[in-house]
């Protein structure tokens, strides 16, 4: 990136369009606002997941996923630009390998509930998943790459499955729904 954000209040965003990473000027209403805005806004509620007491191996991939959330927010900002790199989704699918496989077989849906940390865990996961539907949007009006999309993806599924994690850290469980086939017992 070439140039550095030197002042905030610059006011040329008072007639509703935003500058791009390639000094276009867009609409603040238009797709790649939304998504970059999405995944701002997944970065933040990921910052005040790392606000919580988590295991130090969780700490250090929520923290590298902010670095990753903040290139592929850049590669959404400047069309035709590609900072968002393949290992980051290799680093995912790795580490949801690595917490699923130590977390029991789900007997129903679960609630976005348990312990703080499990809760805005949900959240960013949620966040994640509207982040997600941002940048398909935009997908469909614009040639983009497809890792931007693969990420978020990936990433939302990460978060429901460290959502579980964090639930069980000091012995807790999942908030399972109460639904009428798990009361009744039957498969």
């Amino acid at each position: 990136m070439g140039n550095r954000l030197t002042q905030i209040a610059t006011r040329t965003g008072d007639d509703g369009t935003t500058g791009l990473g390639d000094n276009t000027r867009v609409s603040k209403n238009s797709g790649r606002p939304h998504a970059m805005g999405d995944v701002d806004e997944l970065n933040s509620h990921i910052g005040l997941l790392l606000c919580e007491p988590l295991p130090q191996d969780v700490r250090e991939l929520l923290v590298d996923v902010q670095h990753q959330l903040f290139n592929l927010g850049g590669e959404l900002s400047m069309p035709g630009y590609e900072l968002l790199k393949d290992d980051a989704l290799l680093q995912l699918d790795q580490a949801l390998a690595r917490y699923n496989a130590g977390l029991p077989r789900l007997l129903e849906f679960i609630l976005p509930a348990g312990t703080r940390a499990a809760a805005q865990a949900h959240v960013c996961r949620t966040v994640a998943r509207r982040a997600e539907r941002s940048v398909v949007a935009l997908q469909q009006g614009e040639a983009m790459r497809s890792a931007p999309r693969q990420y978020l993806n990936r990433l939302s599924d990460l978060l429901f499955v460290l959502a579980r994690v964090l639930n069980r850290m000091d012995g807790g469980d999942d908030v399972y729904w109460k639904s009428e086939r798990l009361m009744k017992g039957t498969p």
